[in-house]
């Protein structure tokens, strides 16, 4: 597969704060710099009434026109609505669940983030293909105390197209930050010229996974442990409602954007129909029962409605080992079905080609190690902790690199790539389904190993290999990859 080549320039960060024609602090109604989207919920049927609950919202959303978004975004310490109270929270614009940026494939993002806390933050597009050099997703930068910063992402013209998310990696301050409330969805257009005709502009909504811990009136941050009891929200809020009609055809977005949890989403009832995972299309559909969803990970799914009645979206009892932790089972969101049936369309089994790593050419091999103290506080990549000022890893751009991620450890890590998303060859010596098997986020089992191939394409510079489970990244488990330019070939792309 190849992509365009994009170049990036250096903007330098400025105090205060620069409005642009983005969604502004404060506010909490959709704005857009562009057409509005077409595929929202429609209103339900005249007498039709569903079960007691507020209805699901999709978060608010800024969408390109154009070719360019420009947005505004301020990071502050605000008294908000979390679930069902008012919490201090660490919002973007003053909200818990931040407005969700909604791009093409070539389209330009500038975006300017002023922080309003007395922490160093940053900003990371997770997922996106683009520039680790700034003024791009470079996640070396700190934004200081009330100082700006303005990003400018460039996405190639054939970027894929799904959801991904925008979030706090802050050095060592990551999970506070996210946890606190730092993380929204991102969507790339796209998706849904891959569906038949009949299943175009069909209704789509955002399932944005976000839990948060409480002390006091505030959310807490510090310390975070991963196990505690905490409260799940969708889109922000505790239980909504989703309608859908009999034989109705929707489009979730299933995103875990908190810091630290595991989902094992089961809907009674119904079947997910996977179209694209972390943001890029499968090329073959397929159904599932439940779906673990790492932190960072995302599903894009089609769902069908049944006969009518309700079922809750759940999320499963989960464990991730000895040393890790047991996620219970909790109610996420109502499902009610109801209102004038419809008539139910196929669904899709094919949706997109990709490119298949499984002959290609291997130009390096890397091993990747998981490793922790007993006392759960230090976390390792191949022995060393983090530090941003050494280089662990280096690759060539348009190189394939074949890397075997082992987990040595009594619990269930998840691997995360920056710039580049990889193709899963194998888990314990089990081969994967090539059909579906483009990430950027995988789960690792416990003593066990993910073996995986990368194309590094587009783009050169420093960016990070770490296990999402952001407690774990903060307290270690990450490592610096340089991409660097062929032999022979001008560095800089």
């Amino acid at each position: 597969m190849t992509r365009s080549r994009i170049r990036s320039t250096l903007a330098w960060p400025v105090a205060g704060l620069l409005l642009t024609t983005g969604w502004l602090a404060g506010c909490g109604d959709r704005t857009t710099t562009g057409d509005a989207h077409s595929t929202r919920r429609p209103a339900p049927d005249a007498g039709y009434r569903p079960a007691a609950g507020p209805r699901l919202q999709d978060p608010p959303e800024l969408v390109s026109r154009n070719g360019l978004l420009k947005a505004a975004i301020v990071v502050e310490r605000r008294k908000v609505r979390v679930g069902d109270r008012r919490l201090y929270a660490t919002t973007y614009n003053g909200a818990y669940m931040p407005p969700t940026l909604r791009v093409r494939p070539g389209d330009r993002i500038d975006l300017t983030m002023t922080n309003r806390i007395d922490q160093d933050t940053d900003l990371h597009t997770h997922g996106l293909h683009v520039s680790p050099r700034a003024p791009s997703d470079d996640v070396f930068i700190a934004i200081k105390y009330n100082h700006s910063y303005h990003y400018r992402y460039q996405l190639p013209f054939n970027h894929p197209t799904g959801t991904f998310w925008y979030h706090s990696h802050a050095d060592m301050m990551s999970a506070p930050q996210v946890a606190g409330g730092e993380s929204g969805v991102i969507v790339v257009e796209g998706l849904q010229q891959h569906l038949p005709p009949a299943l175009r502009g069909i209704t789509e909504h955002t399932i944005a996974l976000k839990d948060f811990q409480v002390e006091g009136d505030s959310i807490k941050t510090h310390p975070l442990k991963i196990g505690a009891p905490t409260n799940r929200t969708v889109n922000g809020r505790q239980n909504p409602v989703i309608d859908i009609r009999p034989g109705e055809t929707q489009l979730w977005r299933l995103a875990n954007i908190g810091a630290n949890i595991y989902y094992k989403l089961h809907l009674p009832g119904f079947r997910f129909r996977v179209i694209a995972q972390d943001g890029i299309p499968v090329r073959k559909a397929y159904d599932q029962d439940t779906l673990v969803i790492a932190a960072g990970a995302r599903f894009d799914v089609l769902v069908q409605g049944g006969p009518p009645g309700t079922a809750r979206l759940e999320t499963l009892a989960y464990d991730t080992g000895p040393a890790g932790n047991k996620f219970p089972r909790t109610d996420l969101a109502t499902v009610v079905t109801g209102g004038t049936p419809v008539r139910r369309a196929a669904l899709p089994t094919g949706i997109a080609p990709h490119e298949d790593l499984s002959n290609a050419t291997i130009a390096a091999r890397k091993t990747v190690v998981f490793t922790e103290n007993k006392a759960g506080t230090k976390f390792y990549i191949n022995g060393r902790l983090y530090d941003p000022h050494r280089i662990d890893f280096t690759s060539a751009l348009e190189s394939v690199e074949e890397w075997t991620i082992r987990n040595d450890s009594d619990e269930t890590h998840s691997f995360h790539l920056h710039t580049n998303d990889f193709q899963l060859m194998s888990i314990d010596g089990k081969p994967h389904d090539p059909s579906h098997g483009w990430y950027d986020t995988i789960d690792v089992p416990v003593r066990g190993k993910a073996v995986i191939r990368v194309h590094f394409t587009d783009f050169t510079g420093k960016t990070v290999l770490h296990c999402h489970i952001l407690n774990h990244e903060d307290m270690g488990m990450m490592a610096v990859l340089d991409i660097v330019a062929p032999r022979g070939d001008s560095p800089g792309k």
